[in-house]
């Protein structure tokens, strides 16, 4: 089975494959990397696995043939039938919500298999303003 992961170059990306890492290493699953930033230039899998060495032999990288990033995302964990989709969450506005998409959204929408959101640890322990 294989595990895709939307991929940003952000703590949220970081810690949504850290997830995806963990949750294939069991059945030793691929874990396919789908860069979900628009004009992101997707990793290299050599760095990723200096980053990753859990998962060395396991990460592969794809695109979408679409052109929306959360389009990519749930069209390659179609084609590849994945088990689960992992995604990472940052905090918004409000008004950051209304103005600008969410892709952590539509996947979550639009995805055919279950999906995992998950957040860097920073944004975990942080408290909530009053």
């Amino acid at each position: 089975m294989t595990v895709v992961v939307a991929y940003a170059d952000t703590p949220p990306g970081h810690a949504a494959v850290d997830a995806a890492v963990a949750e294939s290493a069991r059945d030793q699953e691929t874990v396919v990397l789908v860069p979900a930033v628009r004009g992101e230039a997707p990793p290299e899998v050599a760095d990723l696995e200096r980053r990753w060495p859990a998962a060395a032999g396991r990460l592969e990288v794809e695109r979408g043939d679409l052109g929306d990033p959360s389009d990519a995302v749930v069209q390659v964990a179609q084609r590849l039938d994945a088990r689960l989709v992992v995604l990472g969450l940052r905090a918004r506005t409000p008004v950051g919500k209304l103005v600008f998409g969410s892709t952590a959204q539509r996947i979550l929408l639009d995805a055919t298999c279950p999906v995992l959101a998950v957040k860097p640890v920073a944004d975990r322990v942080s408290p909530r303003p009053r």
